[in-house]
């Protein structure tokens, strides 16, 4: 009789491999976050629990990001957190920083991020254009809760760029 040990390995040796395809998921392709803050209300709400779907794709593939995208990047004062706004703007471009009543233009390898909820929003606003490197994804759909799954849109406020 072999005992345990055969079954044992086979369970470990899936284990393994499920967690390395997961991983490998999770950092390359797409992955699921829950949304913490209200910075960009209505479009995302913390208190319904929203999770979203973050495409990483296109890190690796160069389809580039538009403007009106719904990004989440690494906070550029603490790198460990992980911040969801809008991309108001792209390397090269102008916008118009409605507090400051001024035009500035974005340095090449940067963007301009808002939160949809400019009232409680800390974005690009208070620290200015973000380099590009930060980014982490692209925020394609709610998925959680049921009632609100769908995709979630690209908009531009009016007369910014």
């Amino acid at each position: 009789m072999a005992g345990p040990w055969p079954l044992l390995r086979s369970i470990l040796r899936n284990c393994v491999a499920g967690t390395l395809v997961a991983v490998t998921i999770n950092d390359r392709y797409a992955s699921l976050i829950p949304v913490r803050g209200s910075s960009m209300l209505p479009t995302l709400e913390p208190q319904l629990g929203d999770r979203m779907l973050v495409n990483r794709l296109y890190l690796d593939t160069g389809h580039g990001l538009s403007r009106g995208d719904v990004v989440v990047f690494r906070s550029p004062t603490e790198h460990r957190s992980l911040l969801v706004k809008r991309l108001i703007a792209l390397p090269g471009d102008w916008i118009q920083v409605p507090a400051a009543q001024e035009i500035r233009q974005i340095p090449e390898g940067h963007c301009w991020v808002e939160g949809d909820n400019p009232e409680i929003s800390l974005d690009s606003r208070s620290y200015g254009p973000i380099p590009l490197g930060l980014m982490q994804g692209r925020v394609s759909h709610i998925v959680w809760p049921p009632n609100r799954i769908g995709r979630v849109e690209r908009k531009m406020p009016e007369g910014r760029c």
